[in-house]
């Protein structure tokens, strides 16, 4: 994932679309760090419920992921 931001701001926490999501209003998801956790979204609408989870957890995850996608 790259670290290109395209920031949307809302309450307290700056979200931001992975890399890898198109451009075309597909299947994209947002994700903002916040104090010890991660959350992530659906992006086509920034009411969507969010999923948070701890940043250790979460490092894991897209440790586990990348390697997968080698």
């Amino acid at each position: 994932m790259n670290t290109e931001r395209n920031v949307a701001v809302s309450g307290e926490l700056a979200w931001f679309k992975s890399s890898y999501s198109g451009s075309d209003g597909g299947d994209c998801v947002e994700v903002a760090v916040g104090a010890g956790r991660v959350h992530v979204r659906d992006s086509k609408t920034d009411r969507s419920p969010t999923l948070s989870v701890p940043t250790g957890p979460w490092a894991a995850f897209v440790t586990y992921a990348a390697e997968r996608t080698r």
